[in-house]
């Protein structure tokens, strides 16, 4: 096997873990503090209790209902649920709205695996966590040949070139490309 080949299977296992560990932490952890603030509400509602014990109960319910929203952050730069859900579209658009950036979509790009998914949405945190001005962000699907596989393309227009690299971290272990061009990053992620 292939340096190369190696490097994308590692990559794609590393996404693997990363989506795994996202389940667990949703699947597991936030259900059970879910249920917590469910029981805290009904002891609430259920139970008189007196001033103290209410403010104390209440009190809980604050600190659970912030423990489950930091859970669900942490969760998300794992590997976002939309993205797992939805897919490249909505989470970008989710990201975008949440950070208040200044970025046009337009995804037209079809479902991909896990990694390439991934890939392409971190790529894409790091570029608009470092680029003060506005971006226009276009990612499409282009069908390989009989003899190649599919390639998801993101051309980010009004990136610093200098994020050119943050892009490669993300494409290169898939055996993507990243172009610079004046004004634009464009990058290959080519899918299994």
């Amino acid at each position: 096997m292939s340096d190369a080949s190696d490097d994308r299977r590692r990559h794609r296992e590393r996404w693997r873990r990363r989506l795994c560990l996202e389940r667990q932490l949703h699947d597991g952890a936030a259900l059970r503090i879910s249920s917590m603030a469910l029981r805290l509400g009904a002891l609430d509602r259920d139970a008189p209790a007196p001033g103290a014990l209410r403010r104390d109960i209440d009190a809980l319910q604050d600190e659970v209902a912030a423990a489950l929203e930091e859970l669900r952050a942490v969760a998300g730069q794992i590997y976002p649920p939309l993205l797992h859900e939805a897919g490249l579209g909505p989470a970008l658009r989710e990201l975008v709205t949440a950070r208040g950036a200044d970025v046009a979509l337009d995804v037209t790009a079809d479902r991909a695996e896990p990694a390439v998914e991934g890939a392409v949405y971190f790529a894409l945190v790091d570029c608009l966590e470092s680029s003060p001005g506005p971006l226009a962000v276009r990612i499409r699907t282009e069908d390989g040949s009989a003899s190649e596989e599919d390639v998801v393309v993101v051309v980010i227009e009004g990136a610093d070139p200098v994020l050119a690299p943050s892009v490669l971290d993300e494409a290169g272990p898939l055996g993507g490309t990243v172009d610079v061009t004046s004004g634009s990053i464009t990058a290959r992620f080519p899918c299994a």
